[in-house]
């Protein structure tokens, strides 16, 4: 079992962090995940150039922090399972940045007044992906491995093709589909989880009003109390069948013992599904 962690301190998440990079990488810089993790907090809380501090209320810092600490578990689990290829210093440092930034698509600038971050649902992979290059390009990153971050958060699209992505190498893609695994997964196993979904909801219907194509994906959610309903039916057949195929199966890495231990992020999950369909039960 995960010691229990509360998801909303970057500090708590940023040993953790350390603490599997340092398992992975035994003679790592030590100053990376501290360095890091104060670019991203800056980021967040509106200390970064005109930008200002996170508004929208689903995807908030807390959802970063939850699943950049998902993805540093399962790293480190699969680096305990001795899998192949190993992970080595600069694609564990490339993928702890691509989580960290891999929704600062949603961040507004001072001059960006009307709504929240939000409106910016249907662009936020390519928001985030340009606002990494920026950052990046200015504590002079190379254009390689910005590239390779840029393809990491690329994986977190919802209509992403990850076969079309590409990734220079075999370890770089792998930590790309733990990123996206991780996102998905870090929020879902959350414990108020199914308590935020009002709030997810609250961000599609901003998305949809503000996207000006028609049929949009965020209009074919009618209210918070739809959406909850659809939740179970988009874990079983989008996020299972996603997380076991096109990301190459990598959340088994979260089962302790692997391979055949409990995974403790599915098991929330089903627990967070059953909640929601007692919830949404017809009363009797």
């Amino acid at each position: 079992m995960f010691a229990p962690l509360v998801t909303k301190d970057p500090t708590l998440i940023q040993v953790e962090v350390q603490s599997a990079y340092t398992t992975i990488c035994p003679n790592a810089d030590l100053m990376f995940v501290p360095r890091v993790f104060g670019w991203v907090t800056e980021c967040f809380i509106g200390k970064y150039q005109d930008y200002q501090p996170v508004d929208a209320k689903y995807h908030d810092f807390e959802h970063t922090l939850q699943g950049t600490l998902c993805m540093a578990r399962l790293l480190r689990g699969r680096h305990r399972a001795n899998a192949n290829p190993p992970l080595n210093q600069r694609v564990f440092q490339l993928g702890v940045l691509a989580i960290l930034f891999h929704d600062t698509g949603y961040l507004k600038k001072n001059d960006d007044i009307e709504g929240t971050g939000a409106k910016y649902t249907a662009t936020h992979v390519s928001r985030s992906m340009g606002f990494a290059e920026q950052f990046l390009r200015e504590k002079n990153y190379h254009a390689t491995d910005i590239k390779t971050v840029q393809n990491m958060i690329q994986c977190t699209g919802v209509d992403a093709v990850l076969s079309t992505i590409p990734f220079s190498n075999e370890i770089e893609k792998i930590v790309g589909h733990a990123l996206g695994t991780a996102d998905l997964i870090g929020q879902m196993a959350a414990d108020d989880y199914v308590e935020k979904l009002p709030l997810l909801y609250e961000e599609f219907a901003e998305a949809d009003a503000y996207h000006e194509k028609e049929n949009s994906y965020f209009a074919t959610f009618s209210s918070a109390g739809d959406l909850m309903q659809k939740t179970p039916v988009f874990w079983e057949k989008y996020v299972l069948p996603k997380l076991t195929k096109e990301f190459s199966g990598v959340y088994r890495f979260l089962s302790d013992p692997f391979p055949f231990g409990p995974n403790e992020y599915l098991l929330r999950i089903e627990k967070n599904m059953e909640k929601i369909k007692a919830a949404m039960a017809p009363k009797v």
